[in-house]
Parts: C-alpha cells; structure tokens; sequence
C-alpha cells in the first residue's frame, strides 16, 4: 500500500520509516500505541525535537501493527 516506502517522518532527528518498522521490530512486547511510541522515541529519539511528528509516528505504529 501507500505506506510501504520509505520515507522521512521525524526531520528533526531523520528518523524514517523504516526505522519506526525497526524499532517495533526489536520491541517484543505487544503493548498499547502509546507504550509503543515511548519505546520507539528511546530507540530512534523521534518526536524529541519539535514534537511536530508525534501522530505521523503514531499512525506509522498503527499502520505497522496492523499489518503485523
């Protein structure tokens, strides 16, 4: 779909995609959206910046467990 590519979610701190597909990848436990974004903002340091990519990220997870 639309969201498989690769692309640029968090300027601030290049963080892609990709790297959000990752870092849920290396966070084992199934847990709740929210839960989810704190374990990826510590691995990637999304959304720590400006802030401004907090529900890009939020719809990426979303968009990512679905499909898991």
């Amino acid at each position: 779909g639309l969201f498989m590519e690769n692309y640029t979610i968090c300027n601030c701190k290049k963080v892609t995609y990709a790297d959000v597909e990752k870092a849920l990848h290396d966070s084992v436990r199934m847990e709740d959206v929210e839960t989810l974004f704190k374990s990826v903002q510590e691995i990637t340091h999304c959304s720590t910046s400006c802030g401004g990519c907090h529900q890009k990220i939020l719809d990426a997870i979303s968009e990512i467990m679905m499909s898991k």
